[in-house]
């Protein structure tokens, strides 16, 4: 259950969605599908690189996001574009994930998932921070990537929707409660409101 939205479930909302949606959705829920796009060292410094990038806990994580990437991968579902400066996404991915090893053995003798926690944020940081290339990449490019495939797995999972508050989707119910700060009857309200950014209009 979500601390910021205690007691909501978004699937206790599956009954109100058709079938097509729910059977899409509750296929998210299900077992990770296998890995058949990294080999099982890519699949271990992935996995490191998404538990930080996410700030998952590797003893109790809410979304299989190496699965869902990898699975994206060897499906070839990428964005449907690559930066000019880049190779297309698999071979950035792979190519990425080796680098990440060579810093690591470069600074702290081991491979990137090896690595103390501390040592692996301090790594990361470095990437994305730095001057200039790192290992041939434009550091803005290749976070981007690695950002953009974690985000849309973790955020396309019901278990970070119950995390945001965020009730499914809308079909074919919909919503008739439309505006800031107002919810439908299966929405919850943030418990720690203060902890929200506000905008300028709100302030």
């Amino acid at each position: 259950m979500s601390e910021r939205f205690p007691g909501f479930r978004v699937l206790d909302q599956a009954g109100h969605w058709d079938d097509a949606t729910r059977a899409v959705v509750m296929e998210r829920v299900g077992r990770p599908s296998d890995i058949r796009f990294f080999d099982a060292h890519e699949e271990g410094t992935a996995t490191a690189l998404f538990d930080l990038l996410l700030d998952q806990d590797p003893e109790n994580r809410l979304v299989p996001v190496t699965a869902m990437v990898d699975a994206r991968l060897a499906e070839k579902q990428t964005d449907g574009w690559h930066y000019d400066s880049m190779a297309t996404d698999p071979e950035a991915w792979r190519t990425s994930l080796a680098a990440l090893d060579v810093d690591a053995q470069e600074l702290y003798g081991t491979e990137f998932a090896a690595c103390a926690a501390a040592d692996r944020r301090a790594l990361l940081e470095s990437v994305r921070s730095g001057d200039g290339e790192w290992r041939g990449f434009d550091r803005e490019r290749i976070w981007s990537l690695w950002t953009r495939y974690a985000c849309t797995a973790f955020y396309s999972h019901p278990a970070a929707w119950d995390e945001i508050g965020f009730a499914g989707p809308a079909y074919p119910r919909g919503y008739k409660n439309i505006g800031i700060g107002k919810r439908e009857p299966f929405e919850v309200a943030d418990a720690h409101p203060d902890e929200i950014p506000q905008t300028r209009a709100q302030r």
